[in-house]
């Protein structure tokens, strides 16, 4: 089973607002999920985000792989490999 960690999009009509969860490669954006880890609000300025490191750490020592945004945000959050 091939594991990311991505985005589920969440909120209103163009106003949309993100949880952080590790998901099964093969299910839908805003289907299943293993767990959420965290949040992200990009119609704030500066963006906001919340994530909960060591259920990230965690994710990613067991094999997850974050998708190009997540990992932008992991950067920023200062959570490596």
């Amino acid at each position: 089973m091939a594991v990311k960690i991505r985005l589920r999009r969440m909120g209103q009509k163009k106003n949309p607002i993100y949880r952080i969860i590790v998901a099964d490669s093969r299910s839908p954006r805003n289907g299943r999920f293993i767990e959420e880890i965290g949040t992200y609000n990009p119609n704030t300025d500066p963006s906001e985000f919340k994530i909960d490191e060591e259920l990230a750490k965690k994710w990613l020592t067991n094999g997850a792989q974050p998708t190009d945004v997540v990992a932008k945000l992991l950067k920023v959050a200062g959570i490596e490999k």
